[in-house]
């Protein structure tokens, strides 16, 4: 449990010595903490996550403080060019052993509780980390794919992601790990010396292999979105955590939730592009703020 999640416990707990619990209750510690919970208490929750939700499990997210400056590889460029496909699979390679490391955390497995308990309907992630699912949560919308899969362009052939590793090891023994990799919020690393690299292909059709993800550039299947809307459809609030809402998959989903008039509560460290029309926003950790929401709603 990380250091958030045990703060949170603690204010509960009882002493060390026997003694009567502490009276400061969950979340009194998070500026306008009562105020979310009054807009979300007694209502079916829909969730949207962004990479804010991840950064505990040490994955970084894109624009957070600290972030480390990005230049993504767009869906074009991957589809048209061999060497950005070298480019990407050396460097996703590199990440993906780190990545599918990675564990779920105390927002995560708050999360898990909270759809549990029937608080929450449903999760809309664009995240690609699979977490949620390794937390527990059910019913896990995953927005923007999932790392975990490989699809092929041409005949639409899927592969689990630890086959491909396994494959893109024995073809490029010299690509040792670097001590020293950043890791990126979709498991990528960046690496330049790629004239070496003999990237994966199908082995049904012999096409080009892209994980089931959504590239920039590209678009979420419009299944995906009719899932996602349908849970938001149902539910009577939506909390929105760690996702600064620049992709346009969450301000859709915000827009839906507006025009109900809904009870919209935003949790995220820094700005986004829907605190104008948000009911409450924390400015907070979401680890933190889940944790103490999943307590004080008897999760």
């Amino acid at each position: 449990m990380s250091e958030a999640g045990n703060a949170a416990l603690a204010t509960v707990g009882p002493s060390h010595d026997g003694g009567p619990a502490d009276t400061a209750a969950p979340g009194s510690d998070i500026a306008g903490f009562d105020d979310a919970l009054g807009a979300l208490r007694g209502r079916t929750i829909a969730v949207l996550t962004g990479a804010g939700v991840s950064t505990d499990s040490g994955i970084p997210d894109y624009r957070g403080a600290g972030a480390l400056p990005r230049n993504p590889m767009t869906f074009q460029q991957f589809v048209k060019d061999a060497d950005y496909r070298k480019r990407y699979w050396a460097g996703s390679h590199l990440g993906w052993r780190r990545f599918d490391g990675a564990q779920p955390n105390d927002g995560h497995r708050a999360l898990a509780a909270l759809e549990a308990s029937g608080a929450v309907n449903g999760v809309l992630t664009q995240n690609v980390d699979g977490l949620h699912l390794r937390a527990g949560s059910r019913r896990v919308v995953d927005l923007h794919g999932t790392m975990d899969r490989v699809v092929c362009l041409t005949c639409g052939q899927g592969f689990a992601r630890t086959d491909i590793a396994a494959r893109l090891a024995e073809a490029n023994p010299w690509l040792d790990e670097p001590e020293n990799i950043q890791l990126g919020p979709d498991g990528d690393v960046e690496i330049t010396e790629i004239d070496a690299f003999v990237s994966p292909s199908c082995t049904v059709c012999g096409g080009v292999l892209k994980p089931d993800i959504v590239f920039f550039g590209e678009f979420i299947p419009t299944e995906k979105f009719t899932e996602a809307s349908a849970v938001l459809q149902s539910a009577d609030a939506l909390l929105i955590a760690g996702s600064s809402l620049v992709v346009n998959s969450g301000i859709r989903l915000l827009d839906k939730a507006s025009k109900r008039k809904l009870p919209i509560v935003i949790v995220n460290r820094g700005d986004t592009r829907g605190d104008s029309r948000s009911t409450v926003k924390i400015d907070a950790g979401t680890s933190q703020f889940l944790t103490a929401l999943s307590q004080r709603l008897g999760a």
